[in-house]
């Protein structure tokens, strides 16, 4: 792994990051140069590392996180100043969301698919979409593109501390999480979970729809399962470390 660079702190934190990207990116998850993540970087939750505007994720490294304050009303005058839909969606949400640690947001295929359904829930019909029983909720309410008014209405309806990942009608999906690899687990869960289903009702067959009880057992289950997130994340990283380690950098 390269050694920090002179002057910017959270290293550890930043190079996690980077390798989310990265891996977003591999698994197409991403979209053009749009699409945000964020990490929170104090207690309270308002100042946060997104990624820059217009990069690639890609072409994401740890060293170019831009780290901006939800609180600070000139952070849209800065010459390095973020997309305005990631201050208007990720602002709003450090700023009114403590407890939302990291924020990844993305327009991922099958997630956007479900997105686009007039019934946008995502049934437990399997082990993986149990992980999210009874913590998602949906926007049904979409008013356009993310900025500050947009996300702030977003924001509200991810207050219950319960809720990991939102589905953003006619958008795409929100996950949010107390660090970044739990984080991007989930997001990938969530991708594999919305896939299976869109795949499951294509060929037009009755759903084994899991009982109430089990599926949320499952989730306990998922969220108390030892390590799991971090050693994802941690495999993600070895490889990237051999292939392509200047997202470290």
């Amino acid at each position: 792994m390269n050694a920090p660079t002179p002057n910017l702190t959270h290293w550890q934190e930043r190079c996690d990051m980077a390798a989310a990207f990265r891996w977003t990116a591999r698994l197409n998850m991403h979209e053009a140069v749009a699409n945000h993540f964020s990490l929170a970087i104090t207690p309270e939750g308002t100042r946060f590392l997104i990624n820059p505007n217009g990069r690639h994720f890609a072409r994401i490294t740890a060293s170019a996180l831009i780290e901006i304050d939800a609180n600070d009303p000139a952070t849209m005058d800065r010459p390095d100043a973020p997309d305005p839909t990631a201050w208007g969606l990720h602002g709003s949400i450090h700023r009114a969301l403590p407890h939302a640690r990291c924020v990844m947001h993305v327009h991922s295929i099958h997630a956007t698919v479900l997105a686009s359904l007039a019934d946008s829930r995502l049934p437990a019909i399997d082990q993986n979409s149990a992980m999210f029983h009874d913590r998602i909720v949906i926007d049904d309410h979409y008013g356009g593109m993310a900025f500050e008014e947009e996300g702030t209405r977003c924001a509200t309806l991810l207050a219950d501390p319960k809720t990991i990942a939102m589905v953003m009608g006619n958008h795409g999906v929100l996950v949010i999480g107390p660090s970044v690899a739990e984080t991007f687990n989930r997001l990938y869960y969530f991708e594999r979970a919305a896939e299976t289903y869109i795949r499951a009702l294509q060929t037009g067959r009755p759903l084994r729809v899991l009982p109430d009880a089990i599926a949320e057992k499952t989730a306990l289950e998922w969220a108390a399962y030892p390590g799991f997130a971090e050693a994802h994340l941690r495999e993600l990283r070895a490889i990237l470390d051999d292939e392509a380690p200047d997202y470290s950098t």
